[in-house]
Order: structure tokens, then sequence, then C-alpha cells
């Protein structure tokens, strides 16, 4: 399966610069009233939208991951709502799939999807994007069922788990939110019979999500028809540059009804550097170098440094106040 580079381990340099990163003079307002031009055959499922207070859980494989270090989906989505009081955090995991296969490290993905849920529980988000589809695509028509009914049964245990950790007791599971994702296109020498087979895990997404009542991006069908002529979307055929990030991000803002400027990547750099520095302070929180001898088996031997890892808290909720404070200047 496709993954991404291999993150390399954090440093007290890395961690002091996202810690202390202060945002300078804000720049000009990012949302523009032209949108993309939206193209393609994604069918109509449940429209969504971003409310203040909203607890926001990114939740998907390399595509999410990337995006925490990259930050254009997120910036968008803050900076369509300048107003709001919006909580982001991360939890995409490079390789993954809707069993949680990446996620089980040294035991089986049964534990790594209990593991994924607990984190769920604990975040207790209010609205969850799901985006899966593209490694499970490598099983072709054969695997696509088991894929459907896995996609259903993780937007039912996301929902039951997020309304279990939510501190009002009368919040239900069809309380909580989801937004389903389509993969983005291959663009690789054998992209014909690659995204021939995405396409079908594509629309299972867009079936699910209408069952699901779910809101939908759809990229798949949409993300294409941003590319000018030559201009690829990738780096490498599969993992989506930085324009390719800057275009998918217009989609997530323009799918919750806010559009964002052509320019609007270029113009909001201030603003996505904040948030990938609070991005970083939180992948340190949920995924920590050396876990295995903090939280999994190896435990026994530096376990007792666990005890730091809540520290991480107060950094990662300065950092997003800062994104919060610097935002309210953009408009």
């Amino acid at each position: 399966m496709p993954v991404s580079p291999a993150r390399s381990s954090c440093s007290i340099c890395r961690l002091l610069l996202a810690a202390v990163l202060v945002a300078i003079a804000p720049g000009s307002p990012l949302v523009a009233d032209q949108p993309p031009v939206p193209a393609g055959t994604s069918s109509a499922v449940s429209s969504w939208s971003l409310r203040d207070g909203d607890r926001v859980v990114f939740l998907g494989d390399t595509f999410v991951e990337r995006e925490g270090d990259r930050g254009f989906i997120e910036t968008a989505l803050v900076a369509a709502h300048p107003d709001a009081s919006l909580t982001f955090r991360n939890l995409g995991w490079s390789g993954d799939t809707v069993w949680a296969e990446s996620r089980g490290v040294f035991d089986q993905p049964a534990k790594g999807y209990e593991r994924m849920l607990a984190l769920v529980r604990e975040l207790k988000p209010t609205i969850l994007f799901v985006a899966y589809g593209r490694n499970e695509s490598y099983q072709g028509e054969v695997g696509l069922a088991n894929f459907r009914t896995q996609l259903e049964k993780l937007c039912d245990d996301l929902r039951t788990a997020a309304a279990a950790g939510a501190a009002n007791e009368v919040v239900k599971p069809a309380d909580i939110r989801l937004v389903l994702v389509t993969p983005h296109r291959f663009e690789t020498a054998d992209a014909d019979s690659r995204n021939a087979a995405l396409a079908i895990y594509s629309q299972a997404i867009r079936d699910v999500a209408t069952a699901k009542q779910a809101g939908l991006v759809d990229l798949f069908a949409q993300l294409p028809t941003t590319a000018t002529p030559g201009q690829k979307l990738t780096e490498n055929g599969v993992h989506l540059s930085n324009a390719g990030y800057a275009q998918a991000a217009r989609f997530f803002a323009a799918a919750s009804g806010h559009e964002s400027s052509a320019d609007f990547a270029t113009r909001s750099d201030t603003l996505r550097t904040q948030v990938v520095a609070k991005n970083t302070l939180f992948f340190h929180r949920w995924r920590p170098a050396n876990e295995t001898y903090i939280f999994l088996f190896r435990k026994h031997e530096q376990g007792n440094n666990a005890v730091e890892i809540p520290q991480f808290d107060p950094l990662v909720e300065a950092a997003e106040q800062k994104v919060r404070t610097l935002v309210k200047g953009t408009r």
C-alpha cells in the first residue's frame, strides 16, 4: 500500500519552535465570491457545515496524515469560519484502511481499531471527516463489498464512540455528524487502471454517505477539474503536492458553503504555518516517539515517562488559540 515517507524522530528544537511560534501580521481577506467550478458524477448527499464550538477530527490514511503536515484544508476551513471557535485534531495514519490495519503497530489491527475508537471518545468530536478507500481499492471488485460493509461499521462505531465521550449526556450517536471523503485520482503511469478501481470505491463511499446521512467531499469527481494543462496535483502520482492540497482545500471550504479565493493558499501562508505548528504538537501528543516503550509492550521499561505526555495539552491549546486569534484578523 502506498504510504508517506517515515517521520523522523522529534527534536527538542522542533518542539520548542512549534510551541513558541507567534503569528505575524495578518494578510488580506481569504474568502472570495467565486467558487471553484465543480464537475463530476457525485450523487447528492446530506449537506454539512461547521458550527461555533465544533470539535473536528480528521481520520484517514496518508492523505489525512500529510494534511496535518501541510495544513491547507484545516486552514481553509478555519478561514471560512473566522467567528467560530473550532478545535481540529488530525488522526491520520499513513497506509491505513477502514480496518485500522496500520494502527495496530506491534498488535493486530483489531487492537489498533480499539485504540482509535478510545481516542475518539477522549477527543469528543462533534463532527468527523473520514477519508479512506485508496489503499482498499487495490483489492479491486473482489474487495468492494467488504470495504463497504466495514466503512458502514466504522461510521456507526465512530458515532457511538464520539457520543460516549461527550460531556453532555443527552448526546446520541445520531447527533454526531460525519463527512466522508472520496480519494483523489492517481497520476501514475497506470493511472487509467488504478482510477477505474478507485472509481467503484468512490461510488461506494458516496452510497454509504447517503445511507448514513453523512456529508461528502467528492475529491475523486471534482479535484481533476482544477488542474491546468500539464499541471500535476501529486508529487509522485499518488500523494498530493502542496498545489494539490491547496486545490483540495478549496473544495472542502466550498462543500461547507464557503468559497475560497483562487490565491487563498498564497495569502494564508502565515495562518497555515500556525496551523501546522499546532498539528505538530498534537502529533507528538498522540503518537510520541518510542511509544512502544511508553504505552505498549515495553512500557515496563520507560512507562513512567507517560506522565509527561499530557503536558502537551496546554501547548496544543495555546497554539490553537493563536490560530483563532490570527484568523480574526484575516477578514
